[in-house]
């Protein structure tokens, strides 16, 4: 991806430490202790713009919201969107939310084991030759680290217009061994927008477009399974 940012960006962003974190390895099993409390955490891993975390954070205040990405211009761009989605509260700055500049390779230099408890992958690079496979962040190399950084409620949630990112990453998941769940290969059938989701700018654009949005939610915590099975349960026996 090449983005041109503005002159002078790592000024602007080190300046603004309520909210851009550019060392997050020194976080490393302190995130909560940032946050100020011990609300679950959950990260979204290629945030873009952040329009989907910074809307999610306002959404579920009760939540602490990661967005991470590894370019300057898409950190100034997220903290921009995330101040303007708290503005209607009369707060500049987001109380759940941080925007961290990092490399998704090395995600476990930057969260301890059991600290997150979800992970959001919103339109990842589908990275659509088979040489290219390894980069897909569905693949199984992601998903070992996924699964060292995720709690017992850990889950991943995956939304993408890529049809083959989907079936790869379905594939994936079953090969793992993952519980699926709420596996949708048209989020939006009809070209009605389905209100219970957070749209990210890309969703937005595809959905402008009538293109099908995929999305698919994999349990990976032992806790988060045990509950998923029970409330299976129960709705066979009604």
């Amino acid at each position: 991806m090449r983005l041109r940012g503005r002159k002078g960006i790592r000024e602007s962003l080190e300046e603004q430490t309520d909210l851009v974190i550019l060392d997050p390895r020194s976080l490393k099993g302190r995130w909560s202790e940032l946050f100020g409390n011990d609300h679950p955490i959950h990260v979204e891993f290629g945030m873009g713009k952040g329009q989907f975390i910074s809307q999610m954070s306002f959404k579920y205040p009760d939540i602490n919201f990661i967005g991470v990405d590894m370019y300057d211009e898409l950190i100034r761009r997220a903290a921009e969107k995330a101040r303007a989605a708290w503005e209607p509260a009369g707060q500049e700055t987001p109380p759940n939310l941080r925007v961290a500049l990092a490399n998704i390779n090395y995600a476990e230099e930057v969260f301890a084991p059991g600290e997150l408890e979800r992970i959001y992958l919103n339109f990842s690079d589908p990275w659509p030759k088979s040489k290219h496979a390894r980069r897909r962040l569905t693949h199984p190399r992601f998903l070992d680290k996924y699964r060292g950084l995720l709690s017992p409620l850990g889950e991943i949630h995956l939304k993408t217009d890529s049809r083959s990112l989907f079936e790869f990453s379905l594939n994936a998941f079953a090969d793992y061994g993952l519980q699926m769940k709420n596996i949708s290969l048209d989020l939006h059938p009809d070209g009605v927008m389905n209100e219970e989701h957070v749209m990210t700018e890309y969703e937005t654009k595809f959905f402008g477009r009538g293109v099908n949005i995929h999305r698919c939610e994999a349990i990976v915590g032992t806790e988060a399974l045990e509950r998923y099975q029970a409330t299976r349960l129960d709705k066979y026996r009604l």
